[in-house]
């Protein structure tokens, strides 16, 4: 295993969750590097968004690829979320994660929701979760669950025998997006023998008691981009009402200074 690939791994500590943080370009990518923190992921609404391109529906694989390669110069550690694999055949899924394995990516999301508001087949994702540890075991593997996120039946039944399954296919961390109620976080945390990511909302608990629960990771999934599309809306209504924009936002030369890789902390 890669020295950086154990790093990302030893971040993942029950009761004391590392924060992820979501990137959609390098821009943003390049920002969060300078303000320190360890890792980052992607959040593949940003990079459709960002691209004019839908999202989950396996349309970014050459967006995802290319900001990988330019996320992976930067000084932390990276891991991108491949929607379902932007492919079926498990061999092509483990060509794709090996390739950004190759840029310097430590770790990969793979989900199991379908555009259409279904779940894949637990067969079909246990393969790709096979062939991508065949192929790069040292990779962290993320295996996200939907069942929660898109309001499935039985959503916690679903959601702890997928997580089983992809876990003895050798998933490395379980990933359930949209469980909020601490009760159910806690018990998914213990019964789930592996690392569990949940995805931080708005109202529901904060990181402290995300911790407080067992879980190993908080997103912030696209968060970050939705926050920045207000705040570009919000800039340019000042502007238009004559307030004075937020004096925190980046300076010109600060924004040029993390695209030229300095990435010491904005100037005052």
């Amino acid at each position: 295993m890669s020295d950086r690939c154990a790093a990302f791994r030893s971040l993942h500590r029950p009761g004391r969750p590392l924060l992820l943080p979501n990137a959609w370009d390098h821009a943003s990518g390049a920002a969060l590097a300078a303000a320190g923190y360890p890792a980052l992921g992607t959040t593949s609404l940003g990079v459709a968004a960002a691209s004019g391109k839908p999202d989950a529906e396996a349309a970014t694989a050459g967006e995802t690829v290319r900001l990988a390669a330019l996320l992976a110069r930067l000084p932390v550690l990276v891991t991108v979320d491949v929607e379902a694999g932007f492919a079926d055949d498990p061999a092509s899924v483990a060509d794709l994660v090996a390739e950004l394995a190759a840029l310097g990516v430590v770790g990969v999301n793979l989900e199991d929701g379908r555009p259409d508001g279904t779940l894949d087949d637990p067969a079909l994702v246990v393969a790709k979760v096979e062939a991508v540890k065949a192929r790069t075991p040292e990779v962290f593997v993320n295996a996200r669950t939907d069942g929660f996120w898109l309001g499935v039946p039985d959503a916690g039944a679903a959601t702890l025998a997928r997580a089983r399954a992809y876990r003895r296919a050798g998933a490395d961390g379980v990933f359930v997006p949209g469980v909020a109620d601490p009760g159910t976080i806690r018990g998914l945390a213990g019964e789930i023998d592996a690392p569990l990511n949940v995805l931080h909302q708005p109202g529901g608990p904060g990181l402290d008691a995300l911790g407080r629960l067992g879980v190993a990771r908080v997103s912030t999934g696209s968060l970050l981009f939705r926050a920045a599309l207000a705040a570009v809306v919000r800039t340019a209504a000042a502007v238009r009402t004559g307030v004075d924009p937020d004096p925190g936002m980046p300076s010109y030369a600060d924004v040029r200074r993390l695209t030229a890789g300095e990435l010491g902390r904005p100037s005052e």
